[in-house]
């Protein structure tokens, strides 16, 4: 008889979560107008909210943070740091940010002025927000596939090739500052980007003289994928692949809340003096020092074993299988989920599952709090509130898919837990014919508005 798949580590420390009502969570999501965002922590049961800054640091990490040197210059923490992500993504020149959107913000003051076209596979909220707030525009170049969440394309992640084309050749090259490659593309589903897509995208990026940058917050995860699925890569390391894929690009944004193992940090990675030069002025500006960045020095400490850690084959196979175990039980269960399972989170089909709700009422945003106030499950929306208005229209855009993430904390919660969320979702599922209307919005931010809006039931 085969052994069941067991983690690769053992619990040393536990917390509580509290457990609450259904009155309770009715009350509590009115209360603060049905936005998830603003419930409590207490408030939640089990919070699937976001993968980001949510997971927990092994012994080394914590031991590590002893060691922290909290210098203003010259960290040796930061030193550490900046040798760990040399060796891994082969970019020299690092500076290090408090978070992904922070590096961003960095980044962005560099290269992405009024007018620009920034293509790429999906851009995440905070992406296309940096794009927008400069008055640029960022356009999805996604494979057709990635929109059919029964379709299993092994990477969903991948640009398309085609229309990248089109852009380049409609487009003065001057107003294309980089294509942006995300890994994992986390607005389809945490669907990843073939090493064979990332070549082919590098390659015709250089016949067109145009640099790619990676947004790589779950650039391990990615590279899992790419030794699992992809024949080429069987038998060679994380860390290899992942050394490759970086030495396609130009650069890299990092959150290190997700492949980063810790609670708070990020940074950027280049190999181009003259950005990086430019960057760092930006970067003293908006963040603080060149060598600390809004990071303290036990941070930066915890980061630098963090990133080695999550590029070790058995721990990304725990943490994805975890994943895939949620994915598998809710397909059993008939919910409608995006296929294959991606590497942080399971997303559900809103518009599958609740297709009576109009799409205009937020339909993935109504099954979200459904789930929240059926089981004490806090997900996201990621769909119409997330996609946010035209900025010149000032009119919804409505994406091709609607989807409620459920995204997994790393090395946090336990089958049991998984299997739980799997039972409220089936229940909701099963009664789903009753669901005929949704919410509308009553107060929003003028970008990015899906963290504080504010909704009335219809």
């Amino acid at each position: 008889m085969d052994l069941p798949y067991t983690e690769p580590y053992k619990y040393k420390m536990v917390e509580s979560i509290k457990r609450s009502t259904m009155e309770q969570r009715k009350r509590w999501i009115q209360n603060v107008h049905y936005n998830l965002f603003s419930l409590t922590s207490d408030q939640v049961f089990i919070d699937l909210l976001t993968d980001s800054g949510t997971g927990a640091m092994s012994d080394a990490q914590w031991s590590a943070m002893f060691t922290g040197d909290e210098s203003y210059a010259g960290s040796r923490s930061f030193h550490a740091l900046e040798k760990t992500i040399q060796n891994l993504t082969g970019f020299q020149y690092v500076l290090p940010t408090h978070q992904g959107r922070a590096a961003e913000n960095v980044l962005f003051s560099v290269l992405v002025k009024e007018g620009d076209i920034i293509p790429g596979n999906a851009h995440f909220d905070t992406t296309k927000g940096h794009i927008e707030f400069r008055k640029a525009k960022a356009i999805d170049c996604t494979i057709d596939e990635a929109y059919d969440t029964r379709l299993y394309h092994p990477f969903k992640g991948n640009l398309d090739l085609k229309k990248l084309k089109i852009i380049f050749d409609t487009t003065p090259k001057e107003k294309i500052p980089f294509v942006v490659v995300t890994i994992t593309c986390n607005s389809l589903g945490g669907q990843p980007v073939s090493m064979q897509n990332i070549r082919a995208v590098s390659s015709l990026c250089k016949k067109y003289g145009i640099p790619v940058l990676f947004d790589a917050a779950r650039f391990a995860e990615n590279a899992y994928f790419i030794k699992t699925r992809e024949e080429e890569f069987k038998n060679i390391t994380i860390k290899e692949i992942a050394k490759e894929f970086f030495s396609y690009g130009m650069g890299m944004t990092m959150s290190s809340k997700k492949d980063g193992l810790v609670n708070m940090g990020g940074f950027i990675a280049l190999n181009d003096p003259k950005i990086y030069k430019e960057a760092s002025v930006f970067n003293i500006m908006f963040e603080g020092y060149i060598t600390y960045g809004g990071m303290n020095g036990r941070d930066m400490a915890a980061l630098a074993v963090g990133l080695d850690e999550a590029t070790e084959f058995d721990y990304l196979e725990s943490r994805i299988k975890q994943v895939e175990f949620l994915g598998q039980t809710l397909d059993d269960f008939g919910v409608p989920v995006q296929k294959p399972f991606g590497g942080h989170a399971i997303f559900i089909d809103a518009n599958k599952f609740v297709p009576t709700i109009p799409i205009e009422q937020y339909r993935a945003q109504a099954l979200a709090i459904e789930l929240y106030i059926v089981g004490g499950i806090r997900g996201v929306e990621i769909g119409t509130v997330l996609a946010d208005r035209d900025p010149f229209t000032r009119k919804n855009r409505y994406p091709e898919l609607e989807l409620v993430r459920l995204a997994i904390p790393r090395r946090t919660y336990s089958q049991n837990h998984m299997l739980y969320v799997a039972t409220v979702l089936k229940n909701i599922y099963d009664s789903r014919k009753e669901a005929k209307s949704g919410y509308t919005i009553i107060e929003e931010a003028p970008i990015m508005r899906h963290f504080t809006a504010k909704f009335k039931k219809i």
